[in-house]
Order: structure tokens, then sequence, then C-alpha cells
């Protein structure tokens, strides 16, 4: 299993619990988790997958305007 550096925050997080961080390590992995549990279950995809997920959002955010 890769090493995972850092946990970082989602920038669209507000106070509380609630909220998603990510890790990319050195290996070519990506893993989520949730704050209020961060030893708890862990998301682990691909860049590739993350980034097509990241796209989506982003998209789907842009037709709701």
């Amino acid at each position: 299993m890769p090493t995972y550096d850092h946990w970082q925050k989602s920038s669209h997080c507000a106070q509380g619990d609630s909220c998603i961080h990510i890790a990319g390590g050195t290996g070519r992995g990506v893993e989520l988790t949730e704050s209020s549990d961060p030893t708890g279950a862990i998301l682990r995809t691909t860049p590739t997958a993350w980034a097509a997920l990241v796209r989506t959002i982003k998209e789907e955010g842009r037709h709701q305007d």
C-alpha cells in the first residue's frame, strides 16, 4: 500500500465534521475519507477516475445556475 503524506480538506467544506479529505500518495492512488472518522472507511481510486469525478461535479454545478 502506498504511503500518504497528508490529508487535504475540501475547499468547499463548511465548519463541522461533514467534510471530505483527499490524499495523494507516492504511488499511483488517490484516497478519500470523511473528516468525522478519518481512520474509518477509506475509498481508494485511480487519479484518472478521480479527475473524471471532479470534472463531472464541476460540469453539473455549472448547469444548475
